[in-house]
């Protein structure tokens, strides 16, 4: 399956496939990577779709596929591969991500001339269950930012670890987008906003709380390693890049300290910061702005958050419900 890299480092499919086929596909995987600059996750997760895609293809067909092959599918042979997926027992979450993937491969094949062929989208994802987001209540956020300094090693790693927790409850960036700060991006008391490069390096600029900055501030004070600007700005314990494995762990060890749920990781005070803000009445196109959501739809899914929390104290108080 993927994970062979191509002669410009970028992993590529491995099932034998015909040389037009090959060819179409080394411009493709090159085009995802430097001109829809897709992040390397997304990128891999692209061509190991197509790879179990052309997998399933060369055993159903009898042979390495070509583009002619491409050409001539019809709905039915999409179907089939969906049959397979499910007699393997792959996640529906799984299939339908690598539906989207073919839709994106197929529109670009026709888009420059490789191979023409509408039949997938005549197929049907399989429909997902709506997840909601788990964001913790105001006093539990609080109550970790303030537990987190009684499980660092030095003063110095407290100090860092309250000011990555509030980028992510102050700002609502995602953990990577905070890990990727460097020294010289560090946000201080006086700055108003921060600029942040989120998915598909996309930059968005978010409003800065003084706490958050001071945070920072403090915390830079008190590393011991040196900080160049263009490194980055958290380090571990040991002068190398924060791991955001390291910051997984910590509110591991919290929730078992505070007796939270499983929901309360550092992502989960992105929801927070995000059901705050519409809970006081922020506007949702807004709030899309500063999660750095492409789709109105994925923001959405936090009114849901507030419907929930709505329906548990309704529950647990009506005297009829």
């Amino acid at each position: 399956m993927a994970g062979t890299a191509g002669l410009d480092g970028v992993p590529t499919v491995t099932t034998p496939v015909q040389g037009d086929l090959r060819a179409a596909i080394d411009a493709w995987r090159a085009w995802l990577t430097f001109e829809k600059r897709a992040s390397p996750r997304t990128r891999d997760a692209y061509i190991r779709d197509l790879d179990s895609f052309l997998t399933f293809l060369n055993a159903y067909l009898g042979g390495p596929v070509g583009l002619a092959e491409l050409r001539a599918l019809t709905v039915a042979d999409f179907r089939a591969w969906l049959a397979d997926r499910q007699r393997r027992g792959l996640k529906r979450t799984s299939t339908a991500r690598a539906v989207s993937t073919l839709r994106q491969v197929f529109a670009w094949l026709a888009r420059n001339d490789y191979a023409a062929n509408t039949a997938i989208k005549g197929v049907r994802a399989p429909k997902q269950p709506r997840h909601v987001p788990r964001a913790l209540t105001a006093d539990d956020a609080n109550e970790v930012l303030r537990s987190i300094t009684e499980l660092a090693s030095a003063p110095w790693i407290a100090k860092r670890d309250v000011a990555v927790l509030l980028l992510l409850y102050g700002c609502g960036l995602r953990i990577g987008e905070a890990l990727s700060l460097s020294r010289g991006e560090a946000p201080t008391e006086a700055d108003e906003v921060l600029a942040v490069t989120g998915k598909g390096a996309k930059e968005r600029r978010v409003p800065l709380l003084p706490i958050v900055g001071r945070a920072v501030q403090a915390y830079v004070a008190a590393c011991p390693y040196p900080l160049p600007d263009d490194g980055p700005l958290f380090v571990g314990a040991r002068g190398g890049a924060l791991s955001a494995r390291r910051l997984q762990e910590r509110l591991q060890q919290i929730r078992g300290m505070l007796g939270l749920s499983e929901s309360a990781t550092p992502h989960a005070l992105r929801h927070t910061f995000a059901t705050q803000l519409l809970s006081r009445g922020g506007d949702l196109r807004a709030v899309q702005e500063l999660l750095g959501h492409a789709s109105l739809s994925t923001t959405q899914r936090y009114t849901a958050v507030e419907d929930a929390q709505l329906k548990r104290i309704y529950d647990k108080s009506h005297p009829r419900a």
